[in-house]
């Protein structure tokens, strides 16, 4: 069953890069009393995902914070490797954290996995963006195609709060 406004995120356990290494964090840990954007991307570096979601939430990262975000992370189903050499690359770091769900387990959770195996790239998850108050959906925006980045933008979200 697909996450729905109102619904409380599921338990489930990210992985993130620290000081000391990658390291556990669950979604009570990230969610629990903030306000924070959250959105997903397919894969990290590739062509949507690197050039039009990611860096539109960056550039309007101040806005978001004006208006009351604690913070935003991005999702994806690559590994805590990939993703903090991603965050880097992409100028992120400090604005927009990252997240990694490599197993899909996450997506599956919140009923946003997306099969792309026929693509050679495995289980991922869908392309949207969600507002989350204290661990409650308060926003959803998912995308129709994993190569669109419309309705779950930076401009779209942040037109919602």
């Amino acid at each position: 069953m697909t996450i729905n406004v109102g619904d409380k995120l599921p338990e489930a356990t990210f992985r993130v890069m620290t000081d000391d290494g990658p390291a556990a964090r669950t979604t009570a840990d990230i969610f629990a009393g903030k306000t924070v954007i959250l959105f997903a991307v397919p894969g990290a570096f590739t062509p949507t995902c690197h050039k039009n979601h990611l860096p539109g939430f960056v550039a309007k990262a101040d806005e978001f914070k004006a208006k009351g975000i604690d913070a935003i992370y991005a999702t994806s189903t690559n590994d805590v490797f990939v993703l903090d050499a991603w965050q880097k690359a992409s100028g992120a770091v400090g604005k927009v954290g990252v997240l990694a769900d490599g197993s899909a387990d996450f997506a599956k959770a919140i009923g946003l996995e997306n099969d792309m195996s026929a693509f050679g790239m495995g289980m991922r998850t869908k392309r949207y963006s969600m507002l989350v108050k204290d661990g409650v959906v308060a926003s959803l925006n998912v995308e129709d195609s994993p190569g669109k980045a419309d309705v779950s933008g930076a401009d779209a979200l942040l037109g919602q709060i």
